[in-house]
């Protein structure tokens, strides 16, 4: 989410981790925030420095999975003149940028091993050396990180270090997802859309239709507050009657008859033998058609929730099903939500 997007929302949910943050800001511990994309886990590392005492120090921010493995240790902990091929003069890294306030590690999932590595050791001895030096140098930081990922399951998969991850989850900070945070749709869909009013010069805001209002709160928000905001500004700039409540809301963008066609991949025609033609159906193994019938329709719903993203409103309509058919069909065959 920007930096200027302020916190808004009044569900126990969200107000239970802002104050979390609130409440943790004062220690000089590393910080872990997980959530979903678009939840605003940017937002809480702010507000985690500026209630900190290092609020009048640097809060310097790296996105993990922006650069190439190759380049992510050169830029958190520097580099000497000639160090590596491009490497024209020295420069300092994050940690040296942050000392005396905060690093905010976003997508720290992303991390190489070895990079996971030389953070532990500056977690643990509070000592950067740059690449091509010989000597450590002391840093004074504080960080917080944040992921999206399920770092405990990666790292009982051995994609992340688990004495790592010990030192950076002191405290961790997990943000709602919007569709859990119960009437907070309505309050960010009028917050977002009085600022675009504002920008684009109406003279006043005359909100949403009820209709409207019901489709909006009824999505799945899969991009959470990130997703939201862009479909309301959309909704408020392509409107034009601004006297009269808006009531045109386009969830997709990309949504026309006349968007690309998807690159098909070449068809490779296979010739069934004749002796195999008989079963190759799988019929004559079915001996409970209850089952058979059960497992088929199992799958077609699985697959159509994947491609609808598990939007459920979307699968439904997707399957000629009514909402409550579908989680109907959803709940008899065992399937989650996502």
């Amino acid at each position: 989410m920007e930096k200027n997007t302020q916190f808004v929302g009044q569900s126990l949910a969200f107000l239970d981790a802002v104050e979390q943050a609130g409440r943790a800001a004062e220690l000089n511990r590393p910080i872990l925030v997980v959530g979903e994309r678009g939840t605003g886990k940017e937002l809480i590392a702010e507000r985690l420095h500026h209630l900190s005492p290092r609020w009048d120090e640097p809060l310097i921010v790296m996105n993990c999975a922006a650069l190439p493995e190759t380049l992510i240790e050169a830029e958190l902990f520097g580099h000497e003149q000639g160090a590596f091929t491009g490497a024209a003069r020295t420069r300092a890294g994050r940690f040296e940028e942050a000392d005396g306030g905060t690093l905010f590690l976003d997508e720290l999932g992303t991390l190489s091993m070895a990079a996971q590595e030389r953070l532990l050791r500056v977690i643990e001895y509070g000592e950067v050396t740059r690449i091509g030096a010989s000597k450590p140098m002391t840093v004074d930081v504080r960080i917080v990180a944040a992921t999206n990922e399920d770092l405990p399951a990666a790292a009982d998969a051995g994609r992340f270090r688990p004495d790592l991850l010990d030192r950076l989850s002191f405290e961790v900070i997990t943000l709602p997802p919007l569709r859990a945070r119960e009437g907070d749709v309505a309050v960010l869909a009028d917050h977002f859309g009085r600022r675009m009013a504002a920008e684009i010069g109406w003279p006043q805001w005359p909100g949403f239709s009820a209709a409207c209002m019901a489709e909006l709160e009824a999505h799945d928000w899969p991009g959470n507050v990130r997703e939201l905001r862009n479909v309301v500004e959309r909704a408020v700039y392509r409107w034009n009657e601004p006297g009269r409540p808006i009531a045109a809301i386009m969830f997709d963008p990309f949504a026309s008859p006349w968007k690309p066609r998807p690159l098909m991949a070449a068809k490779v025609e296979t010739i069934t033998p004749p002796s195999a033609a008989p079963a190759a159906n799988g019929h004559d193994a079915i001996t409970d058609l209850k089952s058979a019938v059960d497992a088929h329709e199992a799958a077609i719903v699985r697959a159509a929730l994947e491609r609808y993203r598990y939007n459920q409103r979307a699968t439904a309509k997707g399957l000629g099903l009514t909402y409550d058919q579908l989680r109907h069909c959803m709940k008899k065959h065992g399937l989650s939500a996502g």
